[in-house]
């Protein structure tokens, strides 16, 4: 087993990320370029990591913060690399990689997902880590920014392998103080599910078993295992709650030429795994038209409309698009993104859009719903072009949200609408019964239902959500109006703003 364990000390980190990298790099580190990845962009532009560097330097230039509180928020705090053996059965073992990254532990615990990827490397986790920070800041979530990773591909094991890799990875977070409720708590990402999750609580019970919050050690869990209702559609709806929000907006109106009605607007999802079905599903309940999605193989363009629930259902049956209905099958399906539609959401990715095809873009509106799928000259022609961008950072947010609430209720130990859902029904029931007395009329027993149903969980969770979205779409409007700036620098200039106010008014023991 290698293990390289790094932690913020003043003036090691920079020395020590050098001799960390080097350690841990093989022939085999893609470092972000792989033609997935690398499609869209010139040879020229960024990597994931250096995209989020140069978006937030950007915005670090007019955040109005000091020099000194931005090199401490720009690094990444802490990193994990291990390798460790797991038997895939009685005569094999393999080595496998793994990382977690801290990037800011300005709020604890530090929050972030988890991804089975043979794409994973410390680069992409580094810089997703960093993501998470500040889009923690955007909607007010008390976390720090995490992430992790295990360098796999998930569809070649089988369960039972699987779940022994995620035991190993999980005992290393354990035994490095990588997790904990009150440390780092993931949640899933790219290749893992409630499954994963799952696994990894009890896992992290086994050597804690003392610790009567193990529940909340991580989230995006079972139901049955304290997960909280609404989890796994949060980013999704989310993505649907932001551009809603956005729609609304007189200048983007102006901008785009729409109108603030998500109905009758055509929307191209790339990208239907969780994040991309589920917003594809929103925007479809809402009137809206989905008239492309892409997947890894091939995409489906339909300018009459695809049908979410049924062409999910041909995927899972059939494994692919190809003979669905009458979609045309685009062999190419990154090229999906260039067709014509209101509004272009990748869910996909990063690097999804750079010099290569961001001309050939016609959306309107840009939704990221997936972690960095503009690079930044992608983003500025653009914006120059008059087109809104709405970033990842605020887009979708409404998983981490969300994950914050499944938090609480695994803190408390209770579900949310248990201990107030009938006395807020009782209450409503005597306020109707007034109403009908004075009114001369009786309500059907189906309509006293509807009028003093209590909320339940995902109601709660949906409305919360929302109420977050709402407030920090209004934030990165007015913040983006004050500096004149786009709704990416906007965004990160708050968060950015916060973040400094947090360790400014702490107090910075060991500067």
């Amino acid at each position: 087993m290698v293990v390289a364990l790094l932690r913020r000390t003043p003036g090691s980190l920079a020395s020590a990320v050098r001799l960390h990298r080097a350690a841990v790099a093989t022939p085999a580190a893609r470092f972000l370029s792989t033609h997935v990845t690398n499609a869209a962009c010139e040879d020229n532009e960024p990597g994931f990591l250096g995209s989020v560097e140069t978006f937030f330097d950007r915005a670090a230039k007019i955040s109005g913060v000091s020099q000194k509180s931005l090199a401490g928020i720009r690094a990444v705090d802490s990193v994990l690399s291990v390798k460790f053996p797991v038997e895939i059965d009685a005569d094999t073992h393999i080595i496998m990689e793994g990382y977690r990254a801290q990037h800011s532990r300005h709020r604890l615990p530090c929050k972030g997902g988890i991804r089975f990827s043979d794409e994973v490397d410390l680069q992409e986790v580094e810089a997703l880590a960093s993501l998470m920070t500040y889009k923690c800041a955007v909607v007010d979530v008390p976390f720090g920014g995490a992430k992790g990773g295990v360098k796999l591909n998930p569809k070649k094991f089988t369960p039972a392998q699987l779940e022994r890799i995620t035991r190993r990875y999980t005992m290393e977070l354990c035994q490095k103080n990588f997790i904990g409720p009150g440390v780092d708590v993931p949640a899933p990402d790219v290749g893992t599910g409630p499954r994963e999750m799952s696994w990894i609580m009890d896992t992290y019970r086994q050597f804690n078993p003392q610790d009567v919050n193990a529940a909340g050690c991580v989230t995006g869990k079972p139901i049955s295992q304290g997960g909280v209702r609404g989890r796994n559609e949060a980013t999704g709806l989310g993505v649907y709650y932001g551009v809603r929000e956005f729609l609304q907006f007189p200048e983007v109106q102006k901008m785009t030429g729409l109108n603030g009605d998500i109905a009758g607007k055509t929307v191209i999802v790339q990208g239907f795994g969780n994040v991309g079905y589920w917003a594809a599903k929103f925007f479809e309940n809402n009137g809206a038209k989905i008239v492309g999605i892409g997947e890894h193989d091939v995409a489906a363009y339909d300018p009459n409309g695809l049908d979410i629930e049924a062409i999910f259902k041909y995927r899972g049956e059939k494994g692919t698009f190809r003979g669905f209905g009458n979609a045309e099958i685009i062999e190419e399906p990154i090229k999906v993104m260039e067709r014509e539609c209101d509004i272009l959401i990748p869910a996909a990715l990063e690097r999804q859009i750079g010099l290569k095809n961001v001309k050939n873009i016609k959306a309107k509106i840009i939704g990221e719903a997936a972690n960095g799928p503009i690079t930044p000259d992608a983003h500025d022609y653009l914006v120059s072009q008059g087109k809104v961008v709405i970033p990842d950072l605020l887009l979708n947010a409404g998983g981490v949200t969300v994950s914050y609430f499944e938090w609480l209720k695994n803190l408390s130990h209770v579900r949310f609408g248990r201990m107030s859902r009938k006395w807020e029904e009782a209450g409503k029931s005597k306020l109707l019964t007034l109403v009908e007395e004075n009114a001369g009329r009786q309500l059907t027993p189906q309509e006293r239902r509807a009028v003093i149903h209590g909320a339940e969980e995902h109601e709660l969770v949906y409305s919360g959500l929302e109420d977050t979205m709402i407030g920090a779409c209004e934030e990165t409007r007015a913040t983006a109006a004050l500096k004149k700036t786009d709704f990416r620098t906007a965004a990160l200039v708050n968060a950015i703003q916060k973040i400094s106010t947090v360790t400014t008014q702490s107090g910075q023991m060991f500067l």
